[in-house]
């Protein structure tokens, strides 16, 4: 459990300092579909030569498929509520979300088991979420609520093809089918001169985001596979705190103080559910 902690842990400040990127970045779109396919290039070499030993089997690719069109989904979200919602909102919005949906997806789907306290700590991050909500527009909540549904999502479909796999490489495939799927998808918005064009001056961005996200997910898979779903969600999204400072202190946002301490108590019930395992 020490192991799964400290890699969740880890995950969770990687993970804030990329989303950080992709928020100042001037096309959220591009920058996402960079750094997959980026983090794609990175990991197939890994990933092909694990399906040749038999580490990665036909059951694992058709999960990371699932995920990649997930993912496709989520990256065209994500881009979008970043446009247009401040990131100490969209941010803790999303993770927290995010974190509940797999917690109970696990339930569901994975024969995860949520304790009374672990309940409790449920409430108590949809309060923080609700506090944190009812202080923005609505216009700029519900895109995060979507992401966050997708987050689960794919966080579910992760879970369950990281625990069919022998070793880290699901963690690289992800990423493989995640750039495909995010590449079809500029493709069909006839974005592939925008894409093609961006690879000159941001090829430093895409290598450093997409390395530091597939390192993210490699630890946050590494970890599910030794402890339960919502456990690892629960302390990797304790990133929800770091994002929201450096929205504040980086990126300038309004109402900083208020927006931590709403990060604050999402984290606090995350603990709360962590506690009840």
């Amino acid at each position: 459990m020490l192991v799964a902690t400290t890699l969740a842990l880890g995950a969770a400040v990687l993970h804030a300092g990329w989303n950080l990127a992709v928020k100042q970045s001037g096309d959220r779109w591009l920058a996402l579909w960079g750094l997959f396919t980026a983090g794609g290039l990175i990991g197939l070499p890994y990933a092909l030569v694990a399906t040749m030993q038999g580490d990665l089997g036909w059951s694992a690719w058709g999960w990371a498929a699932l995920s990649g069109f997930i993912h496709s989904v989520y990256i065209a979200r994500l881009a979008r509520t970043y446009e247009i919602a401040d990131f100490s909102v969209t941010y803790p919005i999303a993770r927290g979300g995010g974190a509940l949906v797999a917690a109970i997806g696990g339930v569901v789907f994975l024969n995860d088991h949520l304790t009374p306290v672990s309940i409790i700590g449920i409430v108590i991050v949809v309060l923080g979420l609700s506090i944190l909500s009812g202080h923005v527009d609505w216009a700029h909540v519900w895109p995060a609520l979507i992401v966050a549904s997708l987050i689960g999502a794919y966080t579910v479909v992760d879970s369950k093809g990281s625990r069919s796999t022998v070793g880290s490489a699901y963690a690289m495939s992800i990423f493989v089918t995640g750039g495909i799927g995010t590449t079809i998808q500029g493709l069909y918005r006839r974005r592939w001169r925008e894409m093609i064009g961006s690879v000159g001056g941001n090829w430093k961005q895409y290598v450093m985001t997409g390395a530091a996200s597939l390192v993210t997910y490699w630890m946050v898979l590494l970890a599910v596979r030794r402890a339960p779903v919502g456990y690892v969600t629960a302390l990797r999204e304790s990133s929800v705190v770091f994002a929201t400072f450096l929205g504040w202190r980086v990126l300038r946002e309004k109402s900083g103080m208020r927006r931590i301490l709403c990060s604050a108590l999402i984290v606090s019930g995350l603990v709360t559910l962590v506690v009840g395992r």
